[in-house]
């Protein structure tokens, strides 16, 4: 018996009189509370994130408007010079096929290489 109470003795020196049940509740709890406040701490971080990708996304869907703005225009821009392009070559074939529209070419083209390479010179 003297065995069993000096266990007791041991145990009740080891816990200062607290109770298990007690110490293991109370540690329990406050790792409990540590582990919502860093739940609580990750998903602030998470939402900071997806709020900045929500942005981010914004911001590339603002600029891909952008540019397909941009495109189209340039796209039109490139169907009226077509249009001018092709009406101006159909100029030149019908000045290309007289005589005397080739001549009038030849002397245009020879004025405008001599005033080039004059420019050239004196600069």
């Amino acid at each position: 018996m003297n065995s069993r109470r000096d266990h007791r003795l041991n145990r009740s020196a080891l816990f200062d009189g607290i109770e298990e049940g007690g110490i293991r509740a109370s540690s329990s709890f406050t790792s409990r509370e540590i582990d919502d406040h860093d739940n609580d701490k990750a998903l602030n971080s998470l939402h900071d994130r997806v709020n900045i990708l929500k942005r981010l996304t914004g911001d590339i869907h603002e600029e891909a408007e952008s540019h397909n703005r941009i495109l189209d225009r340039m796209g039109n821009a490139m169907d009226a010079s077509r249009g001018a392009l092709s009406g101006t070559v159909d100029r030149f074939k019908t000045v290309f096929e007289s005589k005397s529209g080739r001549r009038m070419v030849t002397l245009v083209a020879s004025f405008l290489a001599l005033f080039l390479l004059i420019y050239y010179l004196t600069r």
